[in-house]
């Protein structure tokens, strides 16, 4: 946002609405206040009554410029403050931080404090920056939450990994003040619907190939850049088809998911999606091998060493690369070692368009992590990228994508 000219800063003229729960976090609202108006943001500010406990409604009318609202009446005057005007005043509604008890109420529907029945009442884009210790973040409820949130269209902002109120060092950080500004900037942006009109199937996630009814081969894959893909190319318009291996990840806005487990499953739903597409990109972790055969019951441990005889599954990729006619095929190559030389030989005989490679022995790049850091290899040459949060690498793609569409 710092790149924005100062005589047209990004946020001129955009309401933003400002919800603030109980969180220790809630410092951090004067900072994003602050960085919103600097932005060129109208700030109004909303309020739990708990979140008066960590930080003052008088911190946040001085930064804000406006009265801030707690209550569904003023108890001097009796004057209403209206949740439907606030929903239909802001442009965008961006709580932060915000709770687990907060995210749970919203997707339950409950409406049980002013914060809570403006959601209810929003009509533009909703964001939320979680805030919570690591545990309460990972737990099934929370995430649950998040997942049904993400399918009625609410953004979520990420939380990082670092030190905690609690003391302990995880995930559940609230994202710091300026990317949460940033991220703000970028929902508001007025973006080009550039693939308007296009089909894309976007194929993520680790498959699991079942042994017995217990066990499984699989990989560390979390489908996280490959659902970044998905979100960026839905964002500039393109109708998306989401093939998804087992992952907690919420499904992007716009998105059309299919759930799969296994490669063999993976494969009927990519090639039947890609009937009719425009193009793919194929990001999933799909296993080269599959048990010869599945047992029906557990396998019991015996003395001895146990073989599993394993056959190779269908390239899927391979499968689409010989049908693609003049459309965009578009890959993925995670590798070890001699890693140019392993992505080119995949460019050739997968018949992609171009290839995104990138190597475990780069820090920051690969699975798990929110950032990555890739090469970009095509039939005219190579193009290395810097680290960066894997959503940003998603507009690089996207941005190649459109070149070799138009």
């Amino acid at each position: 946002m710092a790149s924005e000219s100062a005589a047209n800063p990004p946020l001129a003229g955009k309401h933003i609405l400002l919800g603030i729960t109980g969180s220790i976090a809630a410092y951090k609202a004067a900072v994003l206040c602050r960085l919103l108006k600097t932005a060129g943001a109208d700030v109004r500010v909303v309020m739990t009554p708990l979140a008066k406990q960590f930080i003052t409604p008088l911190t946040m009318a001085t930064l804000s410029k406006n009265p801030i609202l707690v209550e569904f009446f003023d108890p001097e005057n009796g004057a209403w403050n209206s949740h439907v005007s606030l929903g239909e005043w802001a442009d965008c509604y961006l709580i932060a931080p915000a709770t687990a008890n907060t995210l749970a109420k919203m997707a339950g529907g409950i409406a049980d404090n002013l914060l809570l029945t403006t959601y209810l009442s929003a009509r533009c884009p909703v964001a939320v920056a979680p805030a919570m210790d690591l545990d309460m973040y990972a737990h099934e409820a929370t995430q649950q939450n998040l997942r049904t949130l993400a399918r009625r269209g609410v953004h979520i902002v990420e939380p990082g990994d670092g030190e905690l109120a609690s003391g302990l060092t995880g995930k559940g950080r609230m994202a710091e003040p300026d990317r949460i500004a940033a991220f703000v900037g970028d929902l508001l942006r007025e973006k080009k619907k550039s693939l308007q009109g296009k089909r894309l199937i976007v194929t993520a996630g680790a498959t699991i190939e079942a042994i017995d009814p217990v066990r499984f081969i699989s990989n560390h894959s979390t489908g996280k850049m490959g659902y970044a893909i998905a979100g960026e190319l839905a964002g500039r318009g393109a109708e998306v088809t989401l093939v998804t291996g087992r992952t907690s990840l919420p499904t992007p806005a716009g998105v059309e998911r299919v759930d799969v487990l296994s490669a063999a499953e993976m494969y009927d739903a990519a090639v039947r999606a890609f009937d009719g597409a425009d193009g793919a990109v194929m990001c999933a972790a799909v296993a080269d091998y599959t048990p010869e055969s599945v047992s029906e019951t557990k396998i019991k441990k015996c003395d001895g060493d146990m073989c599993i005889t394993l056959r190779r599954t269908r390239d899927i990729a391979a499968e689409l690369g010989a049908h693609k006619g003049s459309r965009l095929l578009a890959g993925f190559a995670l590798e070890t070692h001699d890693e140019e030389a392993h992505a080119e030989a995949k460019l050739a005989k997968k018949n992609f368009d171009f290839i995104v490679l990138n190597s475990l022995r780069d820090a920051g790049a690969g699975f798990r992590g929110d950032t990555n850091k890739v090469t970009f290899i095509d039939r005219a040459g190579r193009e290395e990228l810097p680290l960066m949060p894997k959503r940003e690498v998603a507009a690089r793609i996207a941005d190649k994508i459109e070149k070799i569409l138009k």
